[in-house]
């Protein structure tokens, strides 16, 4: 009995998680579809001058360093702290506002990048199924054309395999937004360490 209770309690954990209100989401992780401030931030809300701040090119610089992934979050702590030695508070509200308004743009990029690779995998899904059904058709004719179902069978394998290699890859893909959530909080919770308390 309990070798078939945990599959089935794993099973609604995984659909519980799915955001099914968007038909073009593809991925368990629930859909948000933008980052606020707020959410990320815990220190005092920029203003006007903050905002004239973030677009000097010393922190635009500066706030494009600290958005690349490939650069790690302790290497990106000792950029924000190099940059509190030598700037007021202000400066550092502007550096994480401008660190954030260029990860939620790469944020926003991945979600429409990841709502087009689901349009893709529809069409392709639909392919596959119309190929399926010609070849069944082809199959059951008296006279069969055995060149076109050649290419047929030819072009469902190269659609399968390319289909099921993009859903495994989709695990990645769906992750992009949460590691960039995560990036932001984190680089977020740094910059205040440098602030007055």
């Amino acid at each position: 009995m309990l070798r078939w209770c945990i599959p089935a309690i794993l099973a609604a954990g995984t659909a519980m998680g799915a955001d099914f209100s968007d038909p073009d989401w593809p991925c368990i992780q629930r859909k948000q579809p933008h980052l606020s401030l707020g959410q990320v931030w815990s220190g005092p809300l920029p203003d006007a001058t903050t905002e004239e701040l973030a677009r000097g090119p010393v922190i635009q610089g500066l706030a494009q360093e600290l958005e690349q992934r490939r650069l790690p979050v302790e290497e990106a702590e000792g950029r924000i702290a190099r940059f509190a030695a030598d700037h007021e508070p202000q400066e550092l509200v502007a550096l994480y506002v401008a660190t954030f308004e260029r990860i939620e743009s790469v944020r926003n990029r991945v979600m429409a990048g990841i709502t087009r690779y689901a349009h893709s995998q529809e069409a392709l899904d639909r392919r596959i199924n119309a190929a399926r059904t010609e070849m069944g058709q082809l199959m059951a004719a008296e006279d069969k054309d055995f060149d076109r179902i050649d290419a047929l069978e030819e072009q469902l394998d190269w659609d399968t395999r390319i289909f099921r290699e993009r859903q495994q890859s989709l695990t990645y893909v769906c992750e992009t937004p949460v590691i960039l959530e995560r990036r932001a909080f984190a680089l977020g919770r740094a910059v205040t360490q440098h602030l007055p308390k």
